[in-house]
């Protein structure tokens, strides 16, 4: 279809919704007949919908390179530019988007399209204004109309993504990204639609038109959007400002952001543009080039010679390698096409194969397969050069087909609806190849059959990837929830028995114990409306909560390892510092929904049931307590006992000797009643670590120190070697007493361990220094230091045990037996302290009788 002295050409030029595709279909129908070649095959088919509506189905075809529509009497042709059959004469014949003349991947198509495809009446060509020059001096007989945009597009600088406005896009440039941005809004604002170039026009369309339809009201996008989609949007904010191109990564030009841009803001009704706050904002002279639509006219659109050479593969290449007759055609990169050409010359097979004209012209043809993936992989030539060898199979000329079962094998392997998006999105890339051979007639038997059965395939891929989508990126319960707050409407809330909290029938939390918890799907929304909604029924329910509070049982009560506070599975309050390790506070916790008074009763309530649950869990260290409350017992006896109690373990004997040589025969035996054993070694209570009681004495330990419980078990060794990280009170709340050496870490050592050493020693040093025995040191683990640090804390010297000797001098000559009241003037070797020539504290033991 050439040029004709009888058409009139008109370029109608202009930025984005300025109506010169809506015009161009008014036109076309105004004649007998009409074609018309688009970027997009979503827009081929969204046109092609409209005028079948005007003029019905028998009179219209789809051509694009998976589809074909066309019937006997079609007079009116939606194509991409690709798939236009330009030999066929039509009266009015529009190319749209005619800036992707300048495209370096698509252009020379489209500039085949300016410079050759003409109407026997009018041309039109369509697009942007920056094709003013090149249009005067390739086509010097068209006519240039301009068109202005029916809104304004203006810069609104940056916006955190989760303060864009209701009916934005957020623009990123690789699927990645999108996913990141997509599944943020989707946080705060309940959902939002994708659009991707590598999405199916029928997986495109569904996420548009939920869009659309208000189901969601944000759209998250790659530079898909740019070209072609119509859509109700208000706001456009860029992700990003730079894009990989194929061959590099490099900023967007001001027109490639405007095309963008422009897509907020349909007809009459204005549109924004901007950034994402993590990017900073756009250059001023870009905003100004974007808003008051002036660009750079193109110096130069990209060409390919129509002229090829067919009569060999290597003629063919040599060909489409031809320089363009003038310096405003730039000649194309080496297309998919054209590499796909070159990876097929350098098969032996092939090029046996394409021998004369017919079969190179064929073997150009299986180049034009697309690869919808765009990644030109090994692949994909290997499927290639199968197709070509089954149409030149031997004896066919040519003329083979492709065998059913080979083309059935591929499709049904991709056939399957299940898998994760990324999957999906490469099965439907596969297919569409597919679709595209299908629609060779020529090729295949039946190729209506195959044609009708990878559009199935390809449609059932789309809608389950329409699924995934939505599933993963928007959740329609918290949108339909974020969009009735905004809108400012007043809704009913409720609580149900299990503690869900539900506005409107729909789950937005739970109440736990007093306190309310947002769902994550619309935690991000700004809550205080989703909670006025919510206090109503919540500030109902709250009274109801405290009055069974008061009334549960105290088996309805649990006290937790970290001091929390239990009431049906819930948290509802925690121990705090007290007057005493045994005497710790209740803090309800926080919740807005519970006012001073009912904090109160809930705190009076688990105060009372903590009380009797400590008393009940350490009944000998409240005995002690107790009695040292009391207005019967002596100074020096309340002192040891309050002592004791405030320790919450065992205390050595050493430092408290003021303190029990005042005390009286008959209150030791009141204090032996208690359960308090005053042994040569140390202060304790043998019942008081039994039972498990340990950890809830750590507990009150560490809540009365305002610190965390250190994460140590019970160790179960009678002698340990003090932890750095580990607090010596927590050794006490464990059954053990704490020894400080001189030099080095010192020691815990079990209450009954220290007796039995401090026995031992009374025992076996009689009759002066004797030899560690093995059963001695297997009491400190096998350990001779820890060993010395105890038996120097008891009063004696130890020498050589570093070197082994495991030597030990008798802390007194002729001690008398347990019990034994005989006084002996005898010196210790070493002090407690490990001075020499000072009394030792166990003098006092003369005075005692056994069970003292």
């Amino acid at each position: 279809m050439t040029a004709s002295a009888r058409t009139r050409v008109t370029a109608v030029l202009g930025p984005t919704n300025t109506g010169k595709t809506y015009l161009a279909i008014e036109r076309m129908l105004g004649h007998a007949s009409g074609m018309i070649g688009f970027p997009l095959r979503l827009l081929a088919r969204e046109n092609y919908d409209r005028v079948v509506k005007v003029k019905g189905a028998g009179q219209v075809a789809l051509v694009t390179g998976e589809e074909k529509i066309l019937p006997p009497g079609a007079r009116y042709f939606l194509c991409t530019a690709e798939s236009m059959p330009v030999d066929r004469p039509v009266a009015f014949l529009g190319i749209d988007e005619i800036q992707l003349c300048a495209d370096p991947e698509r252009g020379h198509v489209f500039t085949d399209r300016l410079l050759h495809a003409r109407g026997t009446e009018e041309t039109m060509f369509m697009g942007a204004d920056t094709m003013r020059p090149i249009l005067r001096k390739l086509v010097p007989e068209a006519e240039v109309i301009s068109r202005p945009r029916f809104s304004t597009l203006s810069y609104a600088g940056e916006r955190k993504l989760t303060r864009l406005p209701p009916r934005s896009s957020v623009v990123a440039f690789s699927a990645a990204e999108v996913y990141e941005t997509a599944e943020l809004i989707r946080r705060q604002r309940g959902g939002t639609a994708v659009v991707l170039g590598a999405l199916s026009p029928r997986t495109r369309n569904a996420q548009v038109a939920m869009f659309e339809a208000g189901e969601v009201d944000y759209l998250v996008a790659t530079d898909a959007i740019g070209m072609g989609l119509n859509l109700n949007l208000e706001h456009v904010a860029f992700a990003r400002l730079a894009k990989f191109d194929g061959q590099a990564l490099r900023r967007l030009r001001a027109p490639e952001l405007a095309q963008i841009a422009g897509r907020a803001g349909r007809h009459m009704s204005d549109g924004t543009f901007g950034t994402t706050n993590d990017i900073g904002p756009i250059d001023p002279a870009v905003v100004e080039a974007v808003e008051e639509h002036r660009f750079d006219a193109h110096e130069f659109i990209y060409w390919r010679t129509r002229d090829l050479d067919f009569r060999s593969p290597r003629s063919l290449l040599k060909s489409l390698e031809r320089r363009p007759p003038t310096h405003l055609l730039s000649r194309a990169r080496d297309c998919e096409d054209m590499q796909a050409l070159n990876l097929l010359s350098r098969d032996r097979q092939i090029l046996d194969l394409a021998t004369h004209r017919e079969a190179v012209r064929l073997l150009w043809d299986v180049c034009q397969i697309p690869d919808f993936q765009k990644i030109l992989s090994d692949q994909h030539a290997r499927l290639l050069g199968q197709v070509y060898r089954h149409l030149m199979a031997p004896g066919t000329g040519g003329s083979g087909r492709l065998p059913a079962d080979w083309v059935a094998g591929h499709i049904a392997r991709i056939d399957r609806v299940e898998g994760d998006i990324d999957t999906l999105v490469a099965r439907i890339a596969h297919i569409r190849t597919w679709t595209y051979i299908a629609h060779r007639a020529n090729w295949l038997d039946e190729s209506a059959h195959w044609q009708e059965r990878t559009r199935a395939i390809e449609d059932r891929l789309s809608d389950a990837l329409h699924e995934r989508l939505t599933a993963r990126f928007v959740d329609r319960r918290a949108a339909i929830l974020v969009k009735r707050l905004r809108a400012g409407d007043e809704m009913l809330a409720a609580v149900k028995a299990d503690g869900t909290v539900l506005v409107e029938g729909e789950y937005v939390g739970w109440l736990n114990g007093f306190r309310f918890h947002v769902d994550d799907a619309v935690a991000g929304a700004d809550r205080r409306p989703l909670l006025t909604a919510a206090r109503r029924a919540l500030l109902g329910e709250i009274p109801t909560r405290v009055r069974a509070l008061e009334q549960t049982g105290n088996e309805g009560f649990e006290l937790r390892s970290d001091g929390t506070l239990m009431w049906r599975d819930a948290a509802v309050a925690r121990l705090v510092p007290g007057d005493s390790p045994l005497a710790p506070g209740v803090e309800p916790l926080g919740s807005e929904f519970l006012d001073g008074r009912g904090r109160e009763r809930v705190r009076q309530r688990l105060a009372a049931w903590l009380h009797r649950h400590l008393r009940i869990q350490l009944a000998p260290l409240y005995r002690v307590a107790d009695a040292a409350a009391g207005d019967d017992i002596s100074g020096a006896a309340r002192g040891l006992l309050y002592s004791l109690s405030e320790a919450l373990g065992p205390l050595p004997r050493a430092p408290l000797e003021p303190q029990l040589q005042a005390i009286s025969k008959a209150e030791r035996k009141r204090l032996a009643g208690l359960g308090l054993r005053l042994g040569r070694a140390c202060a304790y209570l043998p019942a008081w670590h039994r039972g498990g009681r340990g950890a809830l004495s750590a507990l009150l330990w560490a809540i009365h120190a305002r610190i965390a419980p250190p994460e140590a078990g019970c160790d179960p060794a009678a002698i340990v070697a003090l932890r750095a990280e580990v607090e010596a009170g927590w050794y006490r709340t464990q059954g053990y007493c704490v020894l400080h050496a001189r030099k080095g870490p010192g020691l815990a050592i079990r209450a009954e361990a220290f007796e039995q050493i401090a026995f031992e020693c009374y025992r076996r040093g009689k009759t002066g220094a004797f030899l560690v025995p093995a059963p001695l040191l297997a009491l400190a683990g096998g350990s001779p230091r820890l060993l010395e640090v105890a038996l120097r804390a008891l009063g004696y010297g130890v020498r050589d045990v570093a070197a082994g000797l495991e030597v030990l001098t008798g802390h007194r000559k002729n001690s008398p037996a347990p019990g034994h009241r005989k006084t002996s003037k005898a010196v210790p070797a070493r002090t407690a302290h490990g001075r020499p020539g000072t009394a030792s504290p166990f003098d006092v033991l003369r005075d005692l009788t056994p069970g003292e």
